[in-house]
């Protein structure tokens, strides 16, 4: 089984922060791709990276021909037709950028969107623009004219609550607004997730996707409780175990791998290519869905973590 998310890499500044260099990649089957990735570097609105990090918010190609996607074949060669760069900030100042690419194939069904409140234009959240792949042009154009208010839908309640909200059977769901529209287009695992940004602008990615290419093989929720010091599963879905309950796990910041640790004291993505070998809960999770790949994505309040998903790939 193939995730909907084909490979991921992380950027990461250069001591004088005048450029962003290769930190960290996941790229499967798509090894020339990683190797090209791995010699690259990017200034401030050069490539999709530096686009991000110039930009100060996430930017989305749905389609790398035409654009100023520095790898354009390479990615041809390896089969991956979109990517969303999500650019992490500390303290004014880029802290990381994390990409993540989708690929296209018959197998493949899923959407990669991103949705912006811009409160000069609107007081709802839209769509700014999505990636659709394998999905009939109805559900992409019910998409593009929604007009989400404060709290509702996936991407209203992502905005409004500055948390992730994930989705194991999407189409069931009274959260999902577009339920009949995903279970007539095969849709059913969803992740809404609140981005950084540098603007006044809130930006929200949603990924989408069917079972035979879930977004990932496993994804979790893990909330930090600051009380008592300690992470919280909060929820999740595995392929092979089914719905994860909220507060069926729990582990204490300093048990926590030495990558989550990392995570929680700077507010940037971390990933492992050897997830089966970390060390607690998240390399106990990797082992259960059968996979090597994590990335942990972070969600950054005021310049502290409360939350971060981790997707098995």
């Amino acid at each position: 089984m193939k995730s909907f998310i084909r490979a991921a890499e992380i950027w990461l500044p250069a001591q004088d922060h005048s450029l962003l260099e290769f930190g960290a990649g996941l790229f499967g089957d798509a090894l020339s791709f990683g190797a090209l990735s791995q010699t690259m570097c990017f200034g401030r609105a050069d490539g999709l990276p530096g686009e991000a990090w110039g930009k100060g918010h996430p930017v989305l190609l749905k389609h790398f021909e035409g654009s100023d996607f520095r790898r354009i074949g390479a990615a041809d060669v390896a089969g991956l037709t979109c990517a969303v760069a999500l650019p992490f900030f500390k303290a004014g100042e880029v802290s990381a950028v994390a990409v993540l690419f989708g690929g296209d194939d018959e197998s493949s069904k899923g959407a990669i969107e991103l949705w912006r409140n811009d409160p000069r234009i609107s007081s709802d959240i839209t769509l700014l623009d999505g990636y659709y792949g394998g999905l009939p042009p109805e559900f992409e154009q019910l998409s593009r004219d929604a007009y989400l208010p404060r709290g509702m839908g996936l991407p209203g309640m992502a905005w409004q609550r500055d948390e992730s909200v994930m989705l194991g059977q999407a189409d069931a769901s009274t959260s999902f607004l577009r339920g009949n529209a995903a279970s007539d287009a095969g849709i059913c695992r969803a992740l809404a997730w609140p981005c950084q940004s540098m603007t006044n602008a809130s930006y929200v990615l949603m990924l989408l996707s069917g079972t035979a290419t879930p977004v990932a093989r496993r994804m979790e929720r893990w909330v930090v409780d600051a009380a008592s010091g300690s992470l919280v599963l909060a929820g999740g879905y595995c392929e092979t175990e089914g719905e994860l309950p909220g507060a069926s796990a729990a582990f204490s910041v300093e048990e926590a791998d030495p990558l989550i640790r990392q995570l929680l004291s700077d507010g940037t993505p971390v990933l492992s290519e050897t997830a089966q070998s970390m060390s607690g809960v998240i390399g106990r999770a990797a082992v259960k869905a059968g996979v090597q790949g994590c990335l942990c994505l972070p969600v950054v309040v005021e310049d502290k973590v409360t939350e971060f998903v981790a997707l098995y790939l």
